[in-house]
């Protein structure tokens, strides 16, 4: 997806994400991605959702809780940019966030449930962007940032943490 963004879109660390958004169309790809994630939460071993596979790693609720999170980062930093709010966002830390985010109380359904809510609005919020509204690039953590561009992180976040789950942990 990095082809369909300029340069100038978003910061090349980002690149990872955006290339695995899961359509074209951001709005598409975000309704492909609840469905993805339902199936891969509801899959997930009760006993296996506070396991962690090394000591400092985040176990798979705190993996859960950081997406939920960063979707809602993320689309603010979409609406900003769209509203062409030029005031620089700063950057968050996940590091700090996920200590106290209380993830590993958390049952899989309340993460189903947040990140329904969550997605739907974040797909209310790309249905109304116009072309123009997507194309605005505004600042986050020193680096420009599109609203489109941040659609597709979104996307990709999502897939790039399921991946790592799946990989690393179960």
């Amino acid at each position: 997806m990095q082809s369909l963004l300029s340069k100038e879109e978003y910061n090349p660390y980002y690149g990872i994400f955006i290339d695995k958004a899961l359509k074209e169309d951001i709005v598409e790809g975000l309704k492909e991605g609840i469905t993805q994630f339902v199936e891969f939460v509801e899959n997930i071993p009760d006993e296996k959702l506070t396991y962690a596979y090394a000591d400092g790693k985040w176990s798979i609720a705190e993996v859960l809780q950081h997406i939920i999170d960063t979707e809602r980062i993320f689309s603010y930093r979409a609406l900003r940019f769209a509203r062409k709010d030029n005031s620089p966002l700063i950057g968050f830390d996940q590091d700090d966030y996920v200590p106290n985010s209380n993830a590993n109380a958390i049952k899989k359904e309340s993460f189903v449930e947040d990140f329904k809510a969550v997605r739907g609005s974040s797909i209310s919020l790309y249905k109304g962007f116009t072309s123009d509204m997507l194309m605005w690039v505004g600042e986050a953590s020193g680096s420009p940032m599109s609203a489109r561009a941040a659609g597709y992180i979104l996307s990709g976040h999502q897939t790039h943490h399921l991946e790592v789950i799946k990989e690393r942990y179960l």
